[in-house]
């Protein structure tokens, strides 16, 4: 990651939240005696749109929820002195140093190795700020720890005679961890192990700790799958007390609930799935009613009826967040019985569901809708597969109705986008593996017209229960509730992605969000098939926001909608029970708004978990990239440079996709630095340059699983 000095940037097409939210602290904290309203601020920052200028009048209330600058006259804040502090998360690099990412300020600030006081990557921590010396970066150091990211470490043990080091394998930790002889609990030289940090004596140069389990071998497929999810903290499997009381669950339906619900038995319903799901939690129906319109019911699992609130079932649901896909297998959020059985829609059995059923005419234009709990008997499942098919050839079981939904789905989805949704269609990259877990080939999954009809009504629904909520009518305060929010670009990478996506002979216009939105999608049309589509799809994810939770709502920036939600998920996904239980709580039982404080802690614990599983996923497509490419060192291939940074370039091989790292210290030809402007490496003395997007050839060199490292040598044609 290259830190740098955050300039302010004008005559671009918004502030995001984030990014004016730093830039008016930077204004404060310059100016501690000034007061300012949002007018002087537009002026500062050459704002004059109304909506930014909107914008900042909500980033000043944040402030003051947030104890950073006082009201003091209707409209006029000023700055809460707390001395040269800031509090933010540390980005530890592998020297050991580190730089403090906080939203208080608009610069990353660096802290030496010893001014770390043994903080860890991840840390929330308070940070004392140096005077800032003439053209150096901002300084300062540590003073206190206020959260540790994590405890425990995967690594290797390294036994000697009298103790033992964890060789930790995260790259972002730069110490092993010291274990006496007697905190082995039994692992072995050379076994993979979990360790937990005990102490950290003041002048001891590494921590100390005590194994708390052992996984095993290395390279045994479950060792190091259980080694990827403990490393960020996530269970492997369920403790047998949940399994237990999970089996005492109840899952006859009896009379008197089924009075209590809108019954949808004997209207055509079905789901539609990948071919290797078991958790089959939404289901479509599909009735035309009199009025030639359509009733399309969105059928969700019912999860909240079994799972109740602070149940032992609730609380490991809760802890864990979401479900875990990783390459060869899933990690439930619930117990199998509730997961795959009990709440999973299969067919021919009779299921209660919270549903949004809608009227649509035609044009896909919503007439009604409905939000209520209700029984369904699914008449067939169908995989993607098999639904694609009967979309392409317009024949089979159920072919009408799916080419209806199909036909409707696509209307809806046009309308997104020209109200400026933007359209991330990412292809995946899949493995095929043998029994023991082995890769054996790469393939490709990509997003078919079956898959788009899904979401496309589960995004309906999704919308539809956040606005049911959200969307009170003039001077009646929203009920508390749970919103998928997805902020503005953050504009500096926007306009980095602009200049770089112009050496391709590609524009975006950044005027207004709905024409960066409109030719984003533009962009990501015309690239499609192209050596540069993975390398712009990625840097425009890149410059985009992170959608997360909040009770807050912004609005969903990338789907272009003002309200939104997610309701469609319970099996896999904690905050989707969270919306069920207040959907039925203000539409069922009709009582007051919850508690927002604790719902907000909700939200930031799911959004903490979201980001924890899909940094494990892509853990586990690391580690089986490398193990497929073992027996390939010393091949050469074709590839394009996906990333540059400071120690190399990583270069993506184009026919499989997989990543590896040409190191600047391998690159001998020259002495080569890094040009963070320019996404390039360039040679000192014959001025060579490799820059992002380039094609090259590379030779696979070496492979280490451990680290999950796949390393590559540039090769020039004139040697192959």
């Amino acid at each position: 990651m290259g830190h740098k000095k955050k300039d302010k940037k004008k005559n671009l097409p918004s502030y995001n939240r984030i990014t004016l939210k730093k830039f008016i602290l930077d204004i404060f904290r310059n100016n501690p005696t000034m007061l300012y309203n949002y007018k002087q601020i537009s002026k500062i920052l050459d704002i004059t749109d109304n909506e930014t200028k909107k914008l900042i009048t909500r980033v000043f209330y944040d402030l003051v929820e947030s104890g950073n600058v006082e009201e003091l006259y209707t409209g006029k804040f000023k700055f809460i002195s707390s001395g040269s502090y800031i509090t933010g998360i540390v980005d530890m690099t592998r020297r050991g140093t580190a730089y403090i990412i906080s939203d208080e300020i608009s610069e990353d600030v660096f802290i030496s190795q010893n001014n770390l006081i043994h903080a860890l990557h991840g840390d929330e921590v308070k940070v004392s700020l140096y005077a800032r010396r003439k053209k150096h970066n901002l300084e300062g150091e540590v003073v206190e720890i206020l959260n540790h990211a994590k405890t425990t470490f995967v690594g290797i043990v390294d036994l000697s005679k009298n103790f033992a080091f964890l060789i930790v394998e995260s790259k972002n930790m730069p110490y092993d961890i010291f274990i006496p002889i007697t905190k082995l609990n039994g692992a072995k030289n050379g076994e993979k192990a979990i360790a937990k940090i005990t102490e950290w004596p003041k002048n001891a140069k590494n921590p100390f700790g005590e194994i708390v389990e052992v996984l095993g071998k290395p390279g045994n497929n479950d060792v190091e799958m259980h080694a990827i999810l403990a490393e960020f903290e996530l269970p492997f499997k369920f403790p047998e007390f949940i399994n237990s009381e999970a089996e005492k669950i109840e899952d006859k339906i009896s009379d008197e609930e089924i009075k209590k619900r809108r019954d949808f038995r004997d209207i055509i319903t079905f789901t539609i799935d990948p071919k290797d799901a078991k958790d089959f939690d939404d289901a479509l129906s599909i009735t035309k009613l009199e009025n030639d319109n359509y009733e399309i019911g969105v059928h969700i699992a019912d999860v909240s009826h079994y799972v109740t609130p602070n149940s032992i079932i609730d609380e490991e649901a809760f802890q864990r967040g979401t479900s875990v896909y990783l390459v060869d297998r899933v990690v439930p959020m619930l117990p199998e019985k509730l997961s795959n059985l009990v709440c999973s829609l299969r067919p021919d059995e009779e299921k209660l569901c919270f549903s949004t059923v809608i009227e649509m005419d035609e044009n896909a234009n919503v007439i009604k809708y409905w939000i209520g709990k209700t029984i369904i008997k699914s008449d067939k499942r169908f995989t993607y597969e098999e639904a694609q098919e009967i979309i392409e050839n317009k024949n089979g079981e159920l072919a009408s109705e799916i080419l209806k939904l199909d036909e409707l789905a696509k209307k809806l989805r046009a309308k997104r986008y020209i109200k400026g949704s933007i359209s991330f269609d990412k292809i995946e990259i899949k493995f095929e593996v043998d029994e023991e877990g082995k890769p054996i080939d790469v393939y490709f999954k990509e997003s078919k017209d079956s898959n788009k009809l899904i979401e496309e009504f589960m995004l309906l629904a999704n919308k539809k229960v956040a606005e049911e909520i959200g969307n009170e009518k003039p001077k009646k305060e929203a009920k508390t509730f749970v919103y998928r929010i997805h902020d503005e670009p953050d504009l500096e990478k926007l306009n980095n992605f602009s200049s770089f996506i112009k050496r391709y002979g590609y524009n975006i216009s950044l005027k207004s969000n709905k024409e960066i939105a409109s030719s984003l999608n533009d962009l990501l049309t015309e690239v499609k098939g192209k050596a540069e589509q993975n390398v712009i799809e990625n840097l425009a994810i890149r410059s985009m926001a992170k959608a997360e939770y909040s009770t807050n709502n912004i609005g969903h920036y990338g789907l272009a909608f003002d309200f939104y939600s997610h309701f469609t998920s319970p099996i896999r996904r904690y905050p989707d029970l969270m919306v069920h239980r207040l959907l039925e709580s203000y539409l069922i039982k009709k009582e007051k708004s919850a508690n927002k404080s604790e719902y907000e802690k909700m939200c930031k614990h799911s959004s903490d978990m979201e980001r924890r599983a899909a940094m494990a996923e892509r853990a586990s497509i690391k580690y089986k990239q490398v193990e497929f490419m073992q027996d390939k060192i010393g091949q050469v291939f074709e590839g394009v440079i996906s990333s540059v940074t400071e120690w190399g370039m990583y270069v993506e091989l184009k026919k499989t996709r997989i990543e590896g790292m040409v190191a600047l210290k391998d690159m001998d030809d020259d002495f080569y630095e890094f040009n963070e402007k320019s996404f390039s490496i360039i040679g000192k003395v014959k001025k060579k340059k490799y820059q992002l997007g380039d094609d090259v050839k590379v030779q696979i060199i070496r492979t280490n699983l451990q680290r999950k490292q796949l390393d590559m040598l540039l090769v020039e044609e004139k040697s192959l």
